[in-house]
């Protein structure tokens, strides 16, 4: 029986991965079968609050490979490699609208949805919901074909995201360890050792997106008033714990592991024929016009397709940091790859990172050229009008003004901004490296 729920915390508070354990803790007359899913999807949804990930279990009779997934309060958690009999669906059901009703902020517009099923749904409902945006008719339409029930409060938008996580089978994967405070202290200044965060990379290197070098700050630790302490990605299952225990911190209240869509660039659309706000995606482009810093520290220069698409403006905004000094550096006819959301108003493709592929030679004005009549040095015109003697009249075209190359100062390669500044389903550069 699989069991997937989504839209049930806010700005204000909760996290829908806290809600999977307290799901495991309520059914623990079942087993885990396979690790908890957390299925992040569109980015660019309007209506998200943080992360917008959704959240799928199963649970029945555990068969096969049993292994430690987590921790709640002294009692551990265990997950099966294989199911025998399937949990039964009313239970599943009747404790799941109790949870619900208990821990989602409806009151803070959140719009819970929880889908039960013996059967997952087509997977191609995963990948519009990660790529695009998806009605809610067109998902209930697929619940009922493969016999699946939900639970819906105020509006129930989240069956949706719930459906995708369920319809989810993985191409590329990652993990999560991920902690939770005592709810004593929900809404408090998280502690948590720096030095103890920052030492992950050198000491699990199979781990990622740990600690950000430019600010000095941990990028495993929310902002949010939520239940999680920290969380650890990486790509290797055994050392999450492992890392998870190497941190310095508060008591950790409860743990648990999760199969993951985050660093795997699931979101981004590569084949296109028309570009649609509110998606992210990869586009090919000559730069058509020289980067320029705007108000706020936002750099934004012009990108012309390749493929025939109209003129982009493609932004880098304050957050990313040093990764506005790369794209001040691009020069118009320079070849890159972006990635990146496509906003809609206004029409901007915000980027996520980039990569450059062919970079054209920058040259820098040396000196007037010299009159070939009489050897004097001669006077600009006015801009782009030429030059002139001074002494004989003579005139010469702009073109003959002395120029030297400029080295460039970035090469060829790929681009990404600083730790804090990358969403959860951009892959890596680190992870793209080691493929």
């Amino acid at each position: 029986m699989y069991v997937a729920f989504d839209d049930t915390d806010s700005i204000e508070g909760m996290c829908t991965t806290f809600l999977a354990t307290e799901m495991i803790r309520s059914l623990e007359e079942y087993d885990l079968v396979g690790l908890p899913r957390l299925v992040r999807l569109n980015p660019s949804v309007p209506w998200k609050t943080r992360g917008n990930g959704a959240v799928c279990l199963r649970f029945g009779t555990g068969n096969g490979t049993r292994r430690i997934s987590g921790r709640i309060g002294e009692v551990p958690l265990y997950s099966y490699s294989r199911c025998g009999r399937p949990a039964d669906m009313e239970v599943v059901l009747k404790r799941g609208e109790e949870l619900l009703r208990k821990w989602s902020r409806v009151q803070e517009k959140a719009s819970p949805g929880l889908v039960a099923s013996l059967r997952k749904p087509r997977q191609s409902l995963y990948w519009s919901t990660v790529r695009g945006i998806v009605e809610k008719r067109k998902v209930l339409d697929e619940l009922d074909r493969i016999g699946g029930r939900t639970i819906e409060l105020a509006g129930g938008r989240g069956v949706i995201g719930a459906s995708a996580a369920m319809a989810w089978r993985p191409r590329d994967r990652t993990f999560e360890v991920l902690t939770y405070r005592d709810e004593a202290r929900w809404g408090s200044e998280r502690v948590v050792s720096t030095e103890t965060v920052e030492a992950l990379d050198l000491k699990f290197p199979s781990t990622f997106n740990n600690f950000d070098p430019v600010g000095r700050r941990s990028a495993i630790v929310p902002r949010s008033p939520c239940p999680v302490l920290f969380g650890i990605r990486g790509d290797l299952l055994d050392d999450l714990p492992l890392a998870s225990s190497s941190i310095d911190s508060e008591p950790v209240a409860r743990w648990i592991l999760f199969l993951t869509n985050q660093g795997t660039d699931d979101h981004v659309i590569r084949k296109w024929g028309q570009l649609m706000p509110n998606r992210s995606y990869s586009v090919e482009g000559l730069v058509s016009s020289a980067p320029e810093t705007r108000k706020g520290g936002h750099v934004i220069f012009k990108l012309d397709p390749i493929h025939g698409a109209r003129s982009l403006d493609c932004a880098a905004y304050e957050p990313s940091k040093h990764f506005r000094d790369v794209v001040r550096l691009l020069v118009v006819g320079d070849r890159i790859v972006v990635i990146g959301e496509l906003r809609d108003n206004p029409r901007t493709l915000n980027i996520e990172k980039l990569k450059i592929i062919s970079l054209v030679e920058s040259w820098r004005k040396d000196g007037n050229p010299v009159c070939p009549m009489c050897g004097k040095r001669m006077k600009s015109i006015g801009a782009m009008q030429g030059y002139r003697c001074r002494r004989c009249g003579g005139r010469t075209p702009e073109s003959d003004a002395r120029l030297v190359r400029v080295p460039r100062a970035i090469g060829e390669g790929w681009y990404e901004p600083p730790v804090c500044s990358r969403r959860h389903l951009s892959k890596p550069l680190k992870r793209m490296m080691a493929e």
